[in-house]
């Protein structure tokens, strides 16, 4: 390992014992240093409720959410926190940790190595969903190679998604079922606390479910709440281009504080859908962060700039993507780029709830999925038999056209979190970059993934 990849995963040990994290401390990651804001302009506080163990298990909401790993839990990190516990930190736990929480055995390092082999590997936590009642598919055959493959609840695999800058969110979870109604609500414009209230049942669940303990006091939840909206979250300093919000850049978690925001905001989807409360018509000119590096005499610095122009600009000819070429009144195949999906101004999420299904867990997958389960799904009304390696958002909302749909991520801090994609299976934004030009068949040359992986690097 390099000094710079490994000393963010001691700073993450020696944190453990802290009270507090001064406002905007610098913290090291492979690219540069992430920096967090705390929009009530003091330090960080490290003894909350999101800090406390509240269940009965040993775990907080620290166990997979760290400030050293952009508020997400990185795979470097998390090999390092096996080595050091020989397995036995508070995130190996097989109610969820371990790749099935039956049949597996715990009780030596080298059987808590392959019990817990995906969240070693890949950074993954087991999530288990019954088969909504009334569902129009039944689920045919599951083929998980590691136990688990009852086919009426099923076990899925997904990285914890970060708890910061949650202000830009516009559903909650990768399949949304923290917004879903009747137990959580939909975001909406203009969002009368939905977002708090489904951020608030997520902490509930996250307590119940994952620390396997009684649901939290009102006072902790709320503590867990304030503390998570608080945040913002930003790469700060690039090795190579120096300080991301000096020559007129605007990089970093400050500006991104004052970062405009609502439900619909550039929404990509046309204008007589109503999804833009404005009327206004979209842009694909997501991020402005770097515009005014176009020119520099800094190497590093205008590859950043010219990897958002390219994120900006660069055609993408968007065809078998469930959720927008199989929705009525858009063409089943048109010319886009990357903001169509990422349209959120300078964080690169989408501004609506639009699940979709770009091929991540598809088998046919142009990255390596052979360690996931393998489902095998049919429509009960047109007998049509699908596989994935997660069935997605159907397991919330019971329909067949939502299988293995997912929502895409805010983009900022991501050089502190890899893997990527909700199943891990992108070790490093240059897998990710790789997919998108295979699956879409882009045609990026070799400058042009090399200047959008900086970019990438620099949110």
């Amino acid at each position: 390992m390099k000094l710079n990849t490994i000393a963010p995963l001691f700073l993450g040990a020696a944190l453990t014992g802290a009270q507090s994290l001064p406002n905007l401390f610098p913290l090291p990651n492979g690219s540069g240093l992430l920096e967090t804001y705390n929009v009530n302009n003091e330090p960080i506080s490290l003894k909350g409720a999101f800090f406390q163990s509240l269940g009965t298990n040993g775990r907080s909401c620290a166990s997979c959410h760290l400030p050293t790993e952009g508020w997400s839990v990185s795979v470097a990190e998390l090999q390092l926190r096996f080595l050091l516990t020989q397995g036995t930190d508070p995130i190996f736990r097989t109610v969820d940790g371990s790749n099935c929480d039956h049949n597996i055995n715990t009780s030596s390092v080298e059987g808590r190595r392959q019990a817990y082999s995906l969240l070693i590997n890949r950074g993954l936590i087991r999530v288990f969903l019954a088969v909504p009642p009334g569902a129009d598919f039944t689920v045919l055959n599951v083929n998980n190679p590691y136990g688990c493959g009852d086919s009426s609840t099923l076990s899925m695999y997904r990285r914890p998604l970060p708890t910061t800058n949650l202000g830009f969110l516009s559903t909650v979870m990768w399949d949304g079922r923290e917004s879903t109604p009747p137990t959580t609500q939909k975001i909406t414009y203009p969002n009368t606390g939905q977002l708090l209230a489904d951020l608030a049942h997520q902490a509930i669940d996250a307590t119940t479910i994952h620390a396997q303990g009684a649901a939290p006091t009102a006072a902790q939840v709320q503590d867990i709440v304030n503390f998570e909206t608080s945040m913002r979250t930003a790469q700060a300093y690039d090795y190579q281009a120096g300080l991301l919000n000096s020559s007129g850049a605007t990089g970093g978690p400050v500006a991104l504080a004052s970062q405009q925001f609502f439900i619909g905001i550039n929404d990509s989807f046309p204008a007589s859908f109503g999804f833009n409360p404005t009327g206004a018509a979209f842009t694909p000119d997501i991020f402005s962060l770097y515009t005014a590096w176009a020119n520099s005499q800094n190497g590093a610095r205008a590859s950043i700039a010219r990897g958002q122009t390219v994120f900006n600009s660069k055609p993408i000819t968007i065809s078998g993507v469930a959720g927008i070429n199989d929705v009525v009144g858009l063409p089943t195949s048109f010319s886009g780029t990357c903001g169509t999906c990422h349209d959120s101004p300078n964080a690169g999420d989408h501004s609506v709830s639009a699940p979709l299904n770009i091929g991540v867990a598809d088998l046919t997958s142009p990255l390596n999925v052979s360690y996931l389960p393998v489902f095998t799904i049919m429509n009960n009304s047109t007998g049509a038999v699908v596989q994935t390696t997660d069935p997605g958002r159907a397991m919330i909302t019971g329909k067949f056209a939502d299988i293995s749909k997912v929502k895409g991520p805010v983009l900022r801090g991501l050089a502190s979190r890899a893997p990527y994609f909700h199943n891990g299976s992108a070790g490093t934004l240059a897998d990710a970059v790789e997919f998108y030009d295979k699956r879409f068949t882009i045609g990026f040359t070799a400058q042009e993934k090399a200047d959008l992986i900086a970019f990438l690097n620099a949110l």
